[in-house]
This record gives C-alpha cells, structure tokens and sequence, in this order.
C-alpha cells in the first residue's frame, strides 16, 4: 500500500471508466464503485500510523538532479479529506447511476468525476507545494468538464468558462506565492514549511506570499468578491454539485488555510484579510440564499456562506477556532451533500427545482422529505443535529475573538446576523418545498425516487444524527487526529458536549431562531425590495464587463498586429531579435573575440563551407522554381551531415541523413499539389529590405558563434562520458543520454511528434485534392506512375532495409544509431513501397492506420520509466546487466532497449501516418486536372 497507489487507483479508474462505457452504460458505474472501494481500502490500511500520531512521509525520486521528486503526506487533516473525498465520492457514485438519464454517457460523466476525485486527493496527500499545486490546476480543469458536462446547454458552457477563469486565475498568484515561499524557507516540502512559521512571518515578503496564496484560497472557495463563480456553476448535473459543493472543489481553498495555518497565520495581516473576507462572505452568501427560487440556488449560496464561516474561523487565528473549523468542515460536507441529493431527487422526480412551484411535496414523496428537513434542520444548527454543535462552537469563538481583538459586539451581532438569516433559508427550504399548499404548474406528478437513489441520503442523515446526537463517540476522535495535523501543535481544550449550560453562545442561537421565523415571515415584502435591486448589485455582471473589455482590448491588439501579411510580421520579429541581440552585445564588454584560439582551416572544411553557402545561395534565388530548389537543399543537408562525420558526430550524421530523406520525400508530396514556379508576389523595395534583414540576422548569428566559439567554457560532456558505461552500461554516449540521463526530454520529444502526427491527420482525413496531369505547358505527364521496374526493385530491398533497421535500433546503445535513426530508416524503406507501388497496392500489405503503432510506442516508452519506481529508482532510470547466450556468447540487456524499442515505434508510426496521408490525398485517378503551372 502507498500514497502514489492511491491516487493512481483513481486516475487509473477514470481511464478504465470511459473504455468499460463501451460495452454498457451501466459498466462505466459499477467500475467507478468498485475502484473507489478499493482506494478506501487502501486508505483504511494507510492510517494506522496517522492514528497513532505520526505523519507519514512517502518519497519517489523522479529527477533527482533538479531535485525535483513526487512526495507524499498523510496526516491528520490529509486523512480527513482523503476519508470525505472517497467516502462522499462513493455516495455521489452510487446517486448519480440512478440520476443521469439513458441520454447522459455515463463513460464520460465518470472519467471526469474520477479524474476529478484522483485531483482533488493529490491536493490534500501532497508534501511538495509545486506538486499540489499540479493538482490543484487539475482539479480546475476536470471541474470545467464536470460543470459543462451538459455541452448543449449555453448555462453550463458560460458557468464553466467563468469558473475556469476565476479559480484558473488564483491558481495562477497562488503559483507566485509558492515560488516565493519555497525561496523564503528554502525548500518547497510541507515539513519544512509548516516548521518555518516564524521566518516566514518576519520576513519582508511575508504580506506578498500571504495575499498570493490567499487569492489562491479565496478563489477556489468562492469566497468575497470572487464568490459569484459558484451559483453559475449550479448548471452541472446535481451528483457534480453535490460532490464539488461538501466535500472536493469548494474545500480546497479551505484546506489550503487549514494546512498553512502554522506557518502563515497568527498575524494582524492574517487576522483582518481571512476574518474579513470570511465575515463578509459568511453575511452575503447568507443573506442572498433566502432571495433564491432555485433550490440549488439556495444551496450555493449557503454553501458560499459556510465556507466563510469556515473561513473566519481560521482568521481569527486561535487554536480553538482553528478546531472549530475543522469540525465545522466535517458537518458541512455531511449535511450539504445530502441536501444537495435531495434537491437533485426531487428535480429528478417533479420535473422543477422552482421553489414557487414545488409546494406540498410532503404528501406525494414524504420518505423524501423526511430525509430533507433533517439535512435542513442540520444546516440551521437545530440542537440534536450536527450542524449545532459547530455552530455553537463558531459562536463562541466569535465572542472570544471579540474580547481579544477588541471589536465590542460587532463580531458577535454580525454573526448573529448571519445565523438569523441561515435559520431563515433554512426554514424556507422546509416549508416551501414539502409545505405551503399544493404543487403549482409542475411538468409531472411528484413520486418517491428509486430505492438506492435515497440510500446516499440516509447514510448522510443519519450521520447528521449520530454526530448530533453522540459526538464524543462519533466525531470527537476524527476531529482531534484532524485537528492536530492542522495545528501541529497539542490541541487545547474543548468539549463537544450537546449542553453546556447558559452561556452567551446559547443566546445568540436563541436570537437566531426567533430573528430567522421573523425574517421568513417577511419574505414577501422582502422579496419585493430585493428584486428591485438585485439587478444593480450582481457581480457577475461585472466579470462579464470585464471579460468583455478583455476580449476587446485583445481584438485591438490583434488587429493592428495580425495584418494578413506574413512576411511583414516575419520582418518585425527578424528586426526585435536583432534590436535585442545588438542591446545585449553593447551591455556587455563591447569586445567580439575571445581568448580562446580556434582550429587551424583546412582545405577540405574550406570546400565544404563554401558548398553550404553556394547551395543556400542557390535554395534562395532559385525557390520559385520548388523542384530544382528543393534539389538544391538537399545538398545543404547533405554537406551538414559531412560536417558532423568531420566533428565525430555519427549520430548526428545519421540522424541528418535520415531526416533529410523523409523531409524531401514529404515536400515532394506536397510540391505535387502546388505549381511548378511561382510567380513573383513582392515589389523591389520589399525585397530589398528582406534581403538586408536576412544579411543582418545571418551575420549577427554568425558574429555571435564566433563570441561564442572563441571564449573558454566549460562543458559537461565530461560528466556523461565517465558516467555512460558505468552509470548507462553504453558505450554510445549520445544514446545513453537520450535514453537515460536525459530521458524524459526524450519522451517528451515523441510525445510532441505523436501529437503533431494525429494534429496532421485530423487536418487530412477526410481532405481530398486533385494533382496535374499535364505540365504548364500543356504537355501530359507520363501516366505509368508506378514503374514496374521501381516497384520490383523496392520490393527487393524492403527487407534488407529493415534488416538494417533492426541492426542500427539494436547496437544503438553501444555504437552509433538507436531508436529514433533506425525508425527513420523504417519509415523511409516503407513510404519507399507507397511511392513506388501506389497507395492501394502497399494498404492491401500494409494497413494506413498507425494509431496503434504510436500508441503503443509512448506506452511502452512510459511503462519504462514507471518500472524504474517500481523498483525504487529515479524516473527512466535505466539498469543493465550481461547475458551468456549459446552461439551468441555474451549480450548485453539493458532497459533502455526498451525504451529505445518505445521511441522507435513512435517515431514509424509518426511519421508514416503523416507521409501516407499526403500521399493519400489523390488516389492516382484519371480525371483530367488544371495544369501544374496554375492554382487553385
């Protein structure tokens, strides 16, 4: 069991969920079930230690030189949001089977809420804060395709952009934030961290690292003046509002002040941004709920509400208070996710979420109801339920923190204020719904959901009860595990007692419960005096305008910038680079040559720079005629692969010779699409001035190598030639760095040229063009396009073409070659047989789809450094060992084959689906075309 296992159990789980919807819509359900329960299990084995009080710690080297590794935490607080994060996230599963319709991809709903669940546990199991904040981002973008799962719904496209913005953008300071606070302590691991409080708080960038991260925080849990983002993302499906509402999305802007509370509070500045954006959202988010007809609408805005109670509760900064909000977190995620169920129950079964509609539902589904008012009367703070107990708390602790910060009785009144019109939206949510006469207008009669649709909302009622009802057996324990990983500090003392005598908490309660039946009986002439202003004090209004001065600014720009022309934009950014190049230059010394003495020129480097040039020279005056200047750049390829032979440079030679062949054999596909000349498209001046930006950029680079060349360096191929044999058992030590000490540049590098091959092919799958069929004089070009005498005789070489394929990939380690070279010799000897024997003849031996080829490439090139952690070493760290075979005598096995076997898969398949489908473009039909010398 580790950390990394599970939160891969859910990642994993997201990939199987949208494979397994292929073969029932039920499929997709029963596996995310499944998978969930095993990452509790794993979780339940996982906590032994946090039980007994430790912090566990797990480390996976991934690339150690930059010092950059994945590492793990579970503690008290990590416990108590994995345990929410799954054990609600299991619940939501189970609701959510029942709740989407038989036109709803079930595959697609549940790959995004795993995706989304395996985020959201990277967030609260991280020890690097880089690494969390990856996480952190991806929760951003899996909540963006929950939101607008409904794709042809303009509310959920719109809510899911603006929470994309809103919470992409706090991502984004909270980045800044972690950079500096990674600098400030000098490490970016939590332990560190959370150990450095007191240098954090007296450090003259305290206050820049405080307002990043909390913009982070603040963003992410809809807290003042950012709230406006989550009632707009009431369009999600209700199992989605449910999940990221209790337990995941919202959350994690508290967690992130629960978890850096050591470090970064205790401070006024702490104190007046946290307590005052929390108080100020708390009365909002509160005072908005009552005016909400949609009954999620309600929710979110008492969602909004109780996370600035959280919120609060960690500004005002006491030990007390922090613990205070942990349980208050416990009870939220508890009760709201059941009344968002319900909520989504009965839209389910009444067709309408209108609260002037949904009147007397008591009667039609009253199992339901029941179920509801609890969950209500939970959100209240009615006693005996669990929302009571941290209410109370929260009050208390707003008297206190009022007698110490010397604020009289604003805090407590305010708050007050706060539990009146909770109690007022809550009563509402009750009586309007189930009570208040009959149903108005509904699009169907109101029933009773299936049975397991319900069974979520009981196990969550009933915690409601139990918590509310026995906490010191219930909740006190998770509560104090919890509470020390955020302190980590002894806990102070506190009593979860449902009685605790006469006190100024129990009188503010008091004062809620008469103010909240006085506001409810006011709603109407209340309602009235909202409507009027509402439409003057929406913040999304203002995102809105914002957005909309952003896209103009942007339109502005792009117009005076983008005029359509490519040769100027292609000047102004020639000239900027020479402008930068010479300031660079004239900041420095002023001196071009350095110390260092160059080698003597000999004849045969002489001959071969002057071919360069002249071939340059020649691609250049000659580029309208395309075939002869084509010719011409293939020499300049030719003589930079001699360059390298001249240098010891076999790879590079190699690698340039087979590159070259595929880069003209792809312009020959295009250039049979396109006139033979080119007729002349700029003036004189525009020519010249080309011309005197070419010979101004050219020599700059040129002076600029020749600064370069002519000082002392020091060069670390030093390192990589004493380390390859021993470090990368190969003597080839441009293989053994592409494959094992730079290794996952190179996997990248496939990546990109896998991507940039699907892009190719998406843009030419259903495309078809028409080629010549005579000359731009009017002659016929010959029809015998596939020559017998070429086609019999690339049939002969193709195997010993891919003789010679398999022999560069396999001595690749040692001797010059390896993947990347022989997939080029591959791919070469194949489009041989596609140019030599048509397109229906190669596809009838060879089939056009080289998805699977690429796909399995990058697989095994992954799996190759996900074995390395297996086995406890650093990412695509390669191992070897040698061999005794009969006949053979001894051989060499080393990981890295496999990974070069990976690069070599990726780079065929790559480039073959890219050179086929050019070739695919004009099956080689008769019909007569334009001449070559005209186009389209």
């Amino acid at each position: 069991m580790s950390l990394l296992g599970l939160v891969l159990t859910i990642f994993v789980g997201s990939m199987l969920a949208a494979l397994v919807s292929r073969f029932g819509r039920l499929h997709a359900a029963w596996l995310s079930g499944v998978v969930v329960v095993v990452a509790l299990i794993q979780l339940l084995f996982l906590m032994t230690p946090v039980i007994d009080g430790e912090t566990t710690i797990e480390r996976w080297s991934w690339i150690p030189t930059v010092g950059l590794d994945l590492v793990f935490r579970l503690d008290g607080l990590g416990m108590l949001f994995a345990l929410l994060i799954l054990g609600i996230g299991l619940l939501i599963v189970i609701y959510a089977r029942y709740y989407l319709s038989e036109r709803d991809c079930m595959g697609r709903f549940y790959a995004y809420l795993m995706l989304f669940m395996g985020a959201m546990l990277g967030i609260v199991l991280s020890e690097n804060i880089i690494q969390l904040l990856i996480f952190w981002e991806m929760t951003s973008l899996s909540s963006f395709l929950l939101i607008s799962y409904w794709q042809e719904r303009s509310d959920a496209r719109n809510g899911a952009r603006m929470a994309l913005a809103i919470t992409g953008a706090g991502g984004l300071a909270m980045f800044g934030g972690f950079v500096l606070l990674g600098e400030m302590v000098g490490s970016y691991e939590l332990s560190v961290i959370l150990d450095s409080g007191e240098l954090i708080r007296n450090h003259p960038q305290y206050l820049t690292v405080l307002i990043l991260i909390l913009l982070g925080a603040f963003t992410k849990s809809a807290q003042f003046p950012f709230h406006f983002w989550l009632p707009n993302a009431m369009a999600a499906p209700t199992p989605v509002s449910a999940y990221l509402h209790s337990a995941t999305m919202v959350k994690a802007g508290v967690f992130l002040l629960a978890r850096f509370f050591p470090a970064l509070s205790n401070t006024p500045e702490w104190s007046w941004l946290v307590g005052g954006a929390g108080l100020i959202t708390l009365l909002v988010g509160a005072i908005v709920a009552l005016f909400k007809h949609d009954l999620k609408g309600l929710l979110a805005y008492s969602t909004i509400s109780h996370l600035g109670l959280i919120t609060l509760l960690f500004g005002i900064g006491t030990p007390l208070a922090a613990v205070a909000g942990v349980f208050h977190i416990i009870n939220h995620a508890i009760f709201k996710a059941s009344l968002f169920m319900a909520a989504g129950i009965i839209d389910h079964e009444a067709g309408s979420r209108d609260m002037r509609q949904l009147n007397g539902l008591w009667k039609y589904m009253p199992h339901t109801a029941l179920l509801a008012m609890v969950a209500a009367g939970a959100m209240a703070g009615v006693p005996l339920l669990n929302g009571f107990l941290s209410k109370e708390m929260f009050f208390a602790e707003a008297v206190s923190a009022a007698t110490y910060l010397q604020l009289g009785w604003i805090l407590p009144a305010l708050v007050t204020l706060s539990g009146i019109f909770a109690f007022a939206y809550s009563i509402r949510f009750i009586h309007d719904v189930f009570f208040n006469g009959e149903p108005i207008g509904l699009p169907k009669t109101p029933h009773e959901p299936p049975r397991w649709m319900k069974v979520p909302v009981e196990m969550l009622v009933a915690l409601c009860l139990l918590v509310g009802i026995l906490p010191t057996l219930t909740v006190e324990p998770l509560l104090r595990i919890a509470a020390g990983g955020v302190l980590q500090a002894p806990l102070p003392y506190f009593d979860l007692a449902i009685w605790h005598g006469l006190s100024p908490a129990l009188l503010m309660s008091l004062i809620a419960l008469i103010g909240g039946l006085l506001v409810y009986s006011l709603r109407y002439p209340l309602f009235r005096l909202h409507d009027r202003f509402e439409p003057y004090v929406q913040a999304s209004k203002v995102f809105d305008a914002l957005l909309r001065a952003l896209h103009a600014l942007a339109a502005a720009i792009t117009r005076h910038t983008d005029i359509g022309s490519l040769q100027r934009m292609l000047a102004w950014f020639v000239f900027s680079a020479l402008v930068l190049g010479i300031s660079g230059f004239a900041a420095g010394d002023g001196i071009l040559r350095g110390p260092r003495t160059t080698l003597p020129l000999d004849g045969v480097s002489l001959v071969a720079a002057a071919g360069v040039i002249a071939a340059a020279l020649a691609t250049v005056l000659l580029h309208r005629r395309r075939l002869l200047s084509l010719i011409v750049m293939g020499a300049v390829g030719l003589i930079v692969a001699l360059i390298f032979v001249k240098f010891s440079a076999p790879d590079l030679a190699l690698t340039q010779l087979s590159v070259e062949v595929v880069t003209i054999v792809l312009l020959l596909l295009a250039l049979y699409y396109l006139p033979q000349r080119q007729l002349p498209e700029s003036g004189l001046w525009r020519r010249a001035r080309d011309g005197l930006l070419a010979l101004a950029a050219g020599g700059g680079a040129a002076l600029l190598s020749w600064a370069v060349l002519t000082r002392p360096f020091t060069s670390i191929s030093d390192y990589f030639l004493d380390n390859s044999v021993s470090g990368g058992g190969g003597t080839n030590v441009v293989n053994v760095i592409l494959v094992d000490f730079r290794g996952f540049d190179t996997l990248g590098e496939i990546t990109v040229l896998a991507l940039a091959a699907l892009g190719i092919y998406a843009m030419l799958e259903h495309l078809s063009l028409s080629g010549p069929t005579v000359d731009r004089r009017g002659r016929p070009w010959d029809r015998d396009v596939h020559p017998a005498i070429m086609g019999s005789l690339t049939r002969i070489l193709l195997p010993m073409a891919l003789l010679v394929s398999l022999f560069i990939l396999l001595r690749g380690h040692n001797l010059p070659g390896g993947g990347f070279i022989a997939g080029l010799v591959t791919a070469v000897a194949l489009i041989t047989q596609y140019l030599a024997n048509g397109v229906r003849w190669t596809q009838a031996r060879l089939p056009a789809n080289m998805h699977p080829v690429i796909g399995v490439g990058l697989l095994l090139a992954t799996l190759t450094g996900l074995g390395s952690w297996w086995f406890g070493y650093p990412f695509l760290t390669s191992t070897f060992s040698h061999m005794h075979w009969p006949i053979v005598g001894e051989f060499e096995l080393a990981s890295a084959m496999l990974f070069d076997l990976g690069v070599y898969l990726t780079v065929v398949g790559a480039t073959l689906l890219i050179l086929i489908f050019i070739g695919m473009l004009h099956s080689g039909d008769d019909t007569e075309h334009k001449p070559a010398g005209e186009s389209a």
